[in-house]
């Protein structure tokens, strides 16, 4: 395991930020955050998770990292994504427990899925297994709530709407249950940043991911869903232990909005801590 702290990773050409906290001895956790959030969004987890005896990894990634966005709306295709993954584990030296939340959530279930020999056990917040994810959509009304990815497939219409203050954008974010502060943070980070284009990359690549989606998990799995979710629906959840051949856990978390990490920190630590504890 990696003794001395790593704050950057190189891949490709590309350097993406690390955020490595906690015990320098600790069982290694790697956070990976979703859209339109960064690294930071894991602050709050880290905290308690370090007082667990946990160290934390939270990677900036691929177009957030300011050394790491590529233009191309065909450089952020899964497989590269976990790629980006792999290259900070083999720099941490050992494997790790691996927790995503959002488009984090569905880069962990893809890297826990290629990589089950660098995975110790996955905790997937709010996004189900992308196989079960997409099945969803043709069997409930999944595919009405993700109305949002058709429309950031069209050029400069979704950077201007998410960019405009008060605007359309910020109102959908508003009402999806981010309070003032993310919302100040999301300006701050992504929209100031620069790291806007890049996160819809991410989207923009789905037609090029789609392929990859519905490999089956072997490692340790906990899946936590919140019934308070404006984007999920259940019917994810109840389709992805077809994808899991591992001991497997759903969490639904009442009340909870998407925005898990941030506003349910102390129980999502619990969660992943239990999760760690198991193997």
């Amino acid at each position: 395991m990696a003794t001395e702290r790593i704050s950057h990773i190189g891949r490709v050409g590309l350097t993406f930020d690390v955020i490595d906290t906690g015990p320098l001895d600790g069982i290694p956790v790697v956070l990976l955050h979703g859209f339109p959030q960064r690294a930071t969004s894991w602050a709050a987890v880290s905290e308690r998770l370090h007082a667990a005896g946990l160290r934390t990894y939270a990677l900036d990634q691929r177009g957030y990292s300011p050394g790491a966005r590529p233009r191309s709306r065909f450089a952020y295709g899964i497989d590269e994504l976990v790629a980006d993954v792999k290259a900070l584990v083999d720099e941490i030296r050992t494997p790790v427990h691996v927790v995503g939340h959002d488009w984090g959530s569905a880069v962990a279930w893809a890297v826990a899925a290629s990589h089950p020999d660098s995975v110790r056990s996955l905790t997937a917040v709010s996004v189900a297994h992308p196989g079960a994810f997409l099945k969803s959509m043709v069997s409930s009304s999944q595919l009405l709530k993700s109305y949002y990815m058709l429309m950031f497939q069209l050029p400069a219409v979704p950077e201007r709407m998410l960019s405009r203050r008060g605007g359309l954008g910020e109102k959908i974010l508003r009402a999806s249950g981010m309070d003032t502060r993310m919302i100040e943070t999301f300006r701050a980070e992504i929209v100031a940043d620069g790291a806007l284009r890049g996160g819809l990359g991410y989207y923009r690549s789905l037609p090029k991911s789609a392929g990859a989606f519905g490999r089956k998990v072997s490692v340790p799995t906990t899946y936590v869903w919140s019934d308070g979710d404006t984007a999920l629906v259940r019917r994810g959840a109840d389709l992805t232990p077809q994808y899991v051949t591992g001991p497997y856990e759903l969490v639904v978390m009442s009340g909870a909005t998407h925005w898990i990490p941030d506003q349910n920190p102390v129980e999502l630590a619990e969660i992943i801590e239990r999760r760690v504890g198991s193997v």
